[in-house]
């Protein structure tokens, strides 16, 4: 059969429809939708199974009354605040819930918004550092041309972007095995009058570090006692802003650090919500700029909308309401300790091999990494394990470090709600088992042309 084309299983195909479908044009005639149902779930067989894929973040499980609410919420349009207003107030519950878990100085004004994942919300908290500082340089009669911003090379993908859409030139403090994360100790020479800000990571995705914001603050504050510059920082919080509230509520991350301007995170990962929702808040209106919010005659109704998409899924902000109602507080330090827990087993069970060293441990968010042993073997690597644990059915990647340690090959893993402890047991045997045959290797297995770096 031509690569181009599907078969129809004949127990599927109903009177009239074509024996094969076209894959890159859309067919001439129509077909029986139980039909065309089949084609495209027989389609997915070969997807990984969503529970086993210890790579992803993103949340792959959800209870019968959240699916059940998420089916009768397909058709609502986030943007259309007009036709369905209780959605949108629905919206500001969370925003004021989620202001207030993060110790926003006032809750109920401080701006927010929904978004379809992180990175939107990266790019909107990124616009609005570049627009202040633009502002506050015109205002002040300078050249505003050549706005930089400061990271760590840990940096997830989606900061990369950022800096690339919107000519911000990206400064990246490297990572070393002193300094595995950003921490303030090497901030200076990359700050300077044109720095928009710094970017700290609550959760980072490579070892799921917390980045120590109030270090990161101690140092822009010193940097303004010396130099003068007043540098504003954004908290990317898409794993750790949905985990530390509830885990480690003393520890001074958000907005009780003066000079945190803005916090991000996905409801979509820890927030525990299927894939296609974000969440931004700002301290207050003084850091997010007017001219960012936009006024718009839509359906009959003025609305303000801060948002890069228009229209989007209205559904998962009803599910982030539902599982804020259904968990609370106690709920989620329930689920977030379970998924630590079993994060922390795993990882002293994978260090306790001799041929492993951890890297993290789980210890913050429930996300751990570890390296091979130096001088361990020469007849296998990490990408070699990673493959036979993906003919086991589990999903664990290996990949190098950022710039300055891309030497060092990782394996990773994330634990997220659904991984039960007796998972974790039957995924603890796999690996041993699988360590003992590539241990038992007379000779190297061969090589093939190599292995890209993993995008988290």
């Amino acid at each position: 059969m031509p690569a181009d084309r599907i078969h129809v299983n004949p127990l599927h195909r109903r009177s009239g429809d074509a024996p094969f479908v076209d894959k890159y044009r859309i067919p001439t005639h129509s077909m029986d939708p139980l039909s065309a149902y089949h084609v495209v779930h027989d389609e997915t067989m070969l997807d990984g199974n969503a529970r086993l894929n210890l790579a992803t973040f993103v949340t792959t499980w959800m209870d019968e009354e959240a699916q059940k609410l998420y089916s009768d919420a397909f058709d609502k349009n986030m943007i259309d605040k007009d036709e369905y207003p209780q959605t949108a107030a629905i919206e500001t519950y969370c925003q004021r819930m989620i202001a207030d878990l993060w110790h926003a100085p006032d809750p109920d004004t401080a701006p927010a918004t929904s978004t379809v994942g992180s990175s939107e919300a990266c790019m909107l908290a990124g616009l609005a550092l570049k627009r202040r500082w633009q502002h506050r340089r015109r205002d002040e009669g300078k050249d505003a041309s050549r706005p930089n911003l400061v990271m760590s090379s840990a940096v997830q993908v989606c900061w990369e972007k950022f800096c690339n859409y919107f000519d911000v030139e990206p400064r990246y403090v490297p990572v070393s095995a002193e300094h595995p994360a950003l921490d303030g100790t090497l901030l200076d020479p990359f700050v300077d009058e044109n720095t928009i800000g710094v970017v700290a990571i609550l959760g980072v995705t490579y070892t799921g570090a917390y980045e120590p914001v109030e270090e990161i603050a101690a140092a822009l504050d010193a940097i303004e006692r010396a130099r003068g510059f007043d540098v504003p920082v954004h908290v990317d919080a898409a794993s750790g802003g949905m985990v530390a509230p509830f885990l480690d509520p003393d520890l001074r991350w958000d907005f009780r650090v003066s000079r945190v301007a803005s916090i991000n995170t996905s409801g979509h990962k820890y927030g525990l919500v299927y894939p296609g929702l974000g969440w931004i808040v700002w301290r207050d209106e003084h850091a997010l700029p007017e001219s960012m919010v936009f006024r718009v005659d839509y359906l009959g109704g003025d609305m303000p909308t801060l948002a890069l998409n228009f229209s989007r899924p209205g559904a998962q902000v009803l599910l982030q309401f539902y599982l804020f109602l259904r968990l609370g507080r106690e709920g989620y330090a329930e689920v977030q300790g379970t998924s630590r827990a079993v994060a922390t087993y795993l990882s002293d069970g994978i260090g306790a091999l001799p041929a492993f060293e951890l890297i993290s441990d789980g210890s913050t968010i429930p996300v751990f990494a570890w390296r091979l042993v130096d001088g361990h073997t020469e007849n296998w690597t990490l990408y070699d394990l990673s493959d036979r644990l993906r003919m086991r059915g589990w999903l664990v990647p290996a990949y190098p470090l950022p710039a300055d340690l891309q030497e060092m090959v990782v394996q990773r893993i994330v634990v997220r709600n659904g991984l039960t402890q007796d998972l974790a047991e039957a995924l603890l045997r796999t690996v041993r088992e699988e360590v003992a045959y590539l241990d038992s290797l007379p000779a190297p297995l061969p090589r093939g042309e190599g292995h890209g770096g993993f995008r988290h």
